[in-house]
């Protein structure tokens, strides 16, 4: 034993350390986790229309509500939620690349960007009309105008912690998943009647779907050539995360300042980070990415490391999902993304016929 391992033990009168201790009670979790996510990604090799991630939270939310989830594996399933799903977003920035984006045409290019503002801006004052909640306001907001769950993660990070829970961001993923899957099969249908070409619906697919994997699904569905097109299309739509999480930071700032100025019982009120550090982590990763100086078959490895990290954390997710929460909110929250929907496609289709 080396002196520092000697001195430890002494210290500790020969008994593991406490940290060992915690990741000892987090192992059973984890290790739970990473199987559900492997079982999600072998079944969605096997069959594409099923997102691994959708796939992950539904058997989460079945675990915990038919009373499956055992004590001893609750430690590692919340601590997977957050941890995992903030480094796989840091890593999702290697899959973006800025050129990519910049290569769209810039009627393209603007009809990515009014989508996303309109759509967010609409959806969050919407939903305090329709009387659902302002953290799932914003987080469907968030989901629906940007990259869905990523975006559901990354802006959550941004809310004070007292006014947000799992039930809020698993509301938003929720809707997500089904308003993603509907557009899947619905858009590709409708080429015909909005008279647009191969092209054009690549991307009509790309700036209103919101998932990743979705707007694949859909796009495949109409030609390799829309498919090509959706994808930088939404990688564009991708790309505005930080900046949209930067503002509603600021946004959140001031309000918490405000709270605070008119407090009159001196308790602490948290203040959100402007931007948290793993969307900074994000960019830098956009940048590397940018630059050009990763292989490409590393970039495969990480594009798998990153889907593996976002269905664990899916699955841990879902099982601090309450259903009786989510019946007592999910009329609004469906009628919020039944909206959320309907104004991110017709901007963008307006934006196709008029810009691009």
């Amino acid at each position: 034993m080396s002196a520092n391992g000697a001195a430890a033990a002494a210290q500790t009168g020969g008994r593991p350390s406490p940290g060992h201790g915690v990741w000892r009670r987090r192992l059973p979790g984890l290790v739970l986790v990473a199987l559900v996510a492997l079982a999600c990604l072998w079944i969605g090799q096997y069959v594409p229309v099923v997102s691994p991630l959708i796939l992950a939270i539904v058997l989460g939310i079945v675990v915990r509500n038919a009373g499956l989830l055992r004590p001893v594996v609750r430690t590692g399933t919340e601590w997977s939620t957050k941890r995992l799903l903030r480094a796989g977003v840091v890593l999702l920035g290697l899959q973006l690349s800025v050129g990519e984006v910049l290569s769209l045409r810039p009627g393209e290019l603007v009809t990515i960007l009014a989508t996303v503002v309109i759509t967010f801006a609409t959806t969050w004052w919407l939903g305090s009309r329709i009387g659902t909640s302002r953290t799932t306001s914003l987080l469907i907001a968030a989901g629906f105008s940007i990259c869905g769950a990523s975006a559901v993660a990354a802006m959550s990070a941004v809310v004070p912690e007292d006014e947000t829970s799992d039930d809020d961001v698993a509301t938003s993923i929720a809707m997500v998943t089904l308003f993603g899957a509907l557009a899947l099969f619905l858009l590709p249908a409708l080429q015909g009647v909005v008279g647009l070409d191969d092209h054009q619906m690549g991307v009509w697919i790309g700036a209103s779907v919101h998932e990743v994997a979705q707007v694949v699904a859909a796009a495949s569905a109409v030609s390799a050539a829309a498919l090509t097109v959706a994808v930088v299309v939404k990688l564009g739509r991708v790309v505005l995360l930080a900046p949209m999480v930067a503002l509603v930071g600021g946004l959140e700032r001031r309000r918490a300042a405000r709270t605070a100025s008119r407090a009159d019982d001196g308790a602490p009120v948290r203040v959100p980070p402007l931007v948290p550090l793993f969307v900074l982590g994000f960019l830098a990763m956009v940048v590397v990415r940018s630059l050009g100086v990763v292989p490409e078959d590393v970039l495969e490895r990480v594009e798998l490391l990153t889907r593996f990290l976002l269905t664990a954390a899916m699955f841990g997710l879902g099982t601090g999902v309450h259903l009786a929460t989510l019946r007592r909110t999910g009329g609004r929250a469906v009628a919020l993304g039944a909206a959320s929907t309907l104004i991110a496609a017709t901007v963008s289709l307006v934006g196709i016929h008029t810009l691009a």
